[in-house]
């Protein structure tokens, strides 16, 4: 997020009047359109608010503090209080400035407002008002023409880095970006970088020290060309107006009545910003919610909400709870979600009340690895946007989301959908398999296999996975992660995701090699680019900010994903609550859950969901947890419903025990106590097994995992109803294998199959 402060002292304002400049015209900051005609009374523009929305809209003196939950109509509480306001000759359209965080969120302000007869209301993102300010009065403030705007950090960053003899990555230059605009946005000087850093929650992606030294070469080779980026916007017009008192004159003479959306993302120099345009006056509107604060990483912080009655004592403070976005299923789990929050923003969080008739309950789906995750994902959307096609009432796919913490989770996700037919849409994030590091990788991975034996690098390499593990080594990869989050530690969960599809690979096909990995690249790759008009929605949580949907999938659910491995202080724990907060609430009718216990087929099952849903999931339990069982949503394991199977803790039938350990609890016994397996039937069960893997063309384990033949070989179930009831069985292995299984089990001839159609064997 862009900001800055006033003139810093390592660049004197003087400087910036030299070098190239813009050719932008100095029309004025103040366009004045004209004022529309009003259909009907002010009074007809109150119509249809409920009570804490008319109380906004009709609450035009002095300062005005909207605490507006998810879904609860801010943006239609304050358009309609500018428009009463217009309308009642409070306001002269003209005056107004109301100020969004987005241009998509101002164009979708500024539509609303003419559709209510105010037009000549100025709608602008921070950034947006303050240049075409800090552009007409450049040449008065400071005089010549005003610098010019680069769109772009990247290459002038990449120089400043070269000039120190560094020689950066791509996702390197995106981390220092980053911290060069977070600290522009705090106020923070190059100088003072290491130490402000070190005060801070913030874990840098690479040497302060280092990042300082490029920042301070940035900004003297900005100097040096009469050029300005995008947080100097900012941080220039805060000078301009704090120095000159009869340009902040002309300012607040033409802006006198403001509105703030977002207001808990606003940077310290956004509300420094903010301030000189109010100058001492009060007419100030702002609506936020503390709970959906995600962006602290950015230089966000939801202080000026928290403390706006402390800096206006005698502010209209106002909460709309109403939420008309999602039905009382997902709002009950939303509010459960923030029960159990801790920290300053819990203590304001908002307690959200559905309008929304009954829908269906939260969905929790825990699956044995991430494939059959994504996979059981892709099933279950494919189901849902099926009556569509036929004229039916399903779920479009453009109002289904996929959403998951980090980019690099999106690739699987591309793959089940491709496998299913669904059409897809990336938002927020190239395609997996367009990414700079991916396609790097490619390259690599391609000449590996071309050089055969041939490739040093393969020389010590243990198996398929090694020998990608090694050709990744020599584009910058390593094992271990990096310190921090950011761009670096982006590119290394990208690359990762190929070692972990190097490994499955391997094992589904113990003889391939490089050739075959790469051909399978390639497949991947050519099916994940046929293009859509309309699909599915895949984003991060924090891409998903301010969207919603009919239907949303919240994958990946597990402790070290959600919350991050990397949010190690209560602050960071509590924005990944809230992040997980927003997500939930971004869906209207359904929502669904779902976390994989091993990240791959066959892999250890130690994998917990996240620590956020204890106490609303069934069969979890959270001390202290408001709200209790907040979301009574059946649990799914596997491929479908398990809401049959025993909940809460697991005895080993053997020493009443309770079980831990993720196989243990599978096969309900401890892995020391004596086994009642049959022999003759386990090994029955592997034939079958392998024959069964080869008909279908599938890995042996993506039919039944060693374990669940195991315990199927222990408890030798003999009927539907027992079998169910096996971890491992869901409900789809029961109906495609479950004949055979209990066949097997009772030594009896496995029955005939019924001759499947073609669509059918491709959904299997």
């Amino acid at each position: 997020m862009p900001g800055g402060c006033g003139q810093p002292p390592h660049a004197p304002r003087r400087t910036w009047q030299h070098g190239r400049v813009t050719s932008a015209t100095h029309a004025s900051p103040f366009p004045q359109d004209p004022f529309p005609r009003v259909p009907d009374s002010a009074d007809a523009v109150l119509e249809g608010l409920d009570p804490e929305q008319r109380a906004v809209a009709t609450t035009l003196q002095g300062p005005v503090c909207v605490l507006a939950g998810a879904g609860t109509g801010k943006t239609r509480a304050i358009t309609h209080r500018i428009a009463y306001g217009v309308r009642a000759g409070v306001f002269q359209p003209s005056t107004v400035l109301a100020v969004t965080f987005t241009a998509r969120a101002a164009g979708e302000m500024r539509g609303r407002l003419r559709q209510l007869g105010a037009g000549g209301v100025q709608t602008r993102t921070f950034h947006a008002a303050a240049l075409r300010q800090l552009q007409y009065f450049w040449p008065k403030a400071v005089g010549g023409e005003p610098p010019r705007l680069m769109e772009r950090k990247v290459a002038l960053v990449a120089e400043a880095a070269a000039r120190g003899r560094l020689r950066l990555e791509r996702p390197e230059l995106r981390d220092v970006i980053s911290e060069i605009e977070w600290a522009k946005v705090t106020q923070t000087v190059p100088e003072d970088y290491p130490a402000v850093v070190a005060k801070s929650d913030r874990e840098p992606p690479r040497d302060p020290a280092e990042t300082a030294r490029i920042y301070a070469t940035y900004e003297q080779l900005k100097r040096d060309r009469g050029a300005i980026d995008f947080e100097d916007v900012l941080l220039l017009t805060v000078g301009i107006l704090a120095d000159r008192p009869d340009i902040a004159e002309v300012v607040r003479g033409q802006y006198q009545h403001f509105t703030v959306d977002e207001y808990q993302d606003v940077s310290p120099l956004q509300q420094r910003l903010l301030q000189q345009w109010l100058g001492e006056r009060d007419s100030l509107c702002v609506v936020g919610d503390a709970s959906q604060t995600i962006y602290s990483f950015t230089g966000a912080t939801p202080d000026h909400l928290l403390d706006f009655r402390t800096r206006h004592p005698h502010a209209t403070m106002v909460k709309l709870v109403r939420d008309y976005r999602s039905t009382p299923q997902v709002v009950h789990l939303a509010n459960g979600l923030l029960g159990q929050a801790r920290g300053r923003a819990a203590e304001h969080r908002l307690e959200l009340i559905s309008q929304r008739q009954p829908g269906p309950e939260p969905v929790f789906a825990e699956h044995p690895d991430e494939p059959a995750e994504a996979e059981a994902t892709a099933k279950r959307i494919r189901e849902l946007i099926a009556p569509v096609a036929e004229g039916g009432a399903g779920i479009p796919a453009s109002e289904i989301a996929v959403l998951f913490r980090v980019n690099a989770q999106s690739e699987i996700y591309e793959q089940a959908l491709a496998d299913a037919g669904v059409p897809y849409q990336l938002r927020g994030a190239e395609r997996f398999f367009d990414r700079p590091e991916i396609r790097q990788a490619g390259l690599a991975l391609r000449g590996a296999a071309r050089a055969g034996g041939n490739d040093e690098a393969l020389d010590d390499a243990d198996g398929l996975a090694g020998q990608v593990g090694a050709v990744l080594a020599t584009t910058g990869w390593t094992p271990e992660p990096p310190a921090g989050s950011g761009a670096v530690r982006d590119r290394w969960e990208s690359l990762r995701s190929l070692v972990t599809l190097a490994e499955d690979f391997g094992r589904a096909r113990p003889d391939a090699g490089l050739r075959e990995f790469v051909a399978e690249l390639d497949e991947r790759a050519a099916a994940q680019h046929a293009p859509t008009v309309e699909g599915v929605t895949l984003a991060s949580l924090h891409a998903a900010k301010g969207l919603e949907w009919d239907a949303v999938f919240l994958v990946g659910l597990t402790d070290g994903m959600m919350p991050i491995t990397h949010a190690k202080t209560p602050e960071q724990v509590e924005e990944e609550r809230r992040l997980l907060y927003v997500g939930v609430t971004r869906a209207r009718l359904r929502l669904t859950l779902s976390w994989a216990v091993a990240r791959s087929p066959g892999g250890r099952a130690t994998r917990r969901p996240t620590r956020f849903l204890d106490g609303l999931r069934p069969g979890s339990g959270a001390a202290g947890a408001r709200g209790g069982q907040g979301g009574a949503g059946g649990v799914e394991r596997g491929s479908g419903s398990r809401g049959r199977k025993p909940r809460g803790p697991v005895k080993c039938r053997v020493c009443d025990k309770t079980l831990t350990e993720a196989t243990e609890v599978k096969l309900r016994r401890c892995e020391d106590c004596p086994s009642s397996m049959d022999e003759e039937l386990y090994e029955r069960l592997r034939e079958w097994r392998l024959d069964r893997a080869r008909e279908l063309g599938r890995p042996a384990y993506a039919v039944f995992t060693d374990v669940t033949l195991m315990a199927i070989a222990e408890t030798v179930p003999g009927s539907e109803g027992e079998l169910s009831r096996i971890s491992g069985v869901g409900a789809h292995k029961l109906r495609q294998f479950g004949p055979d299984v209990l066949a097997l089990c009772a030594g009896e001839p496995l029955p005939q199959a019924p001759e499947e159609t073609s669509e059918e064997s491709a959904e299997k």
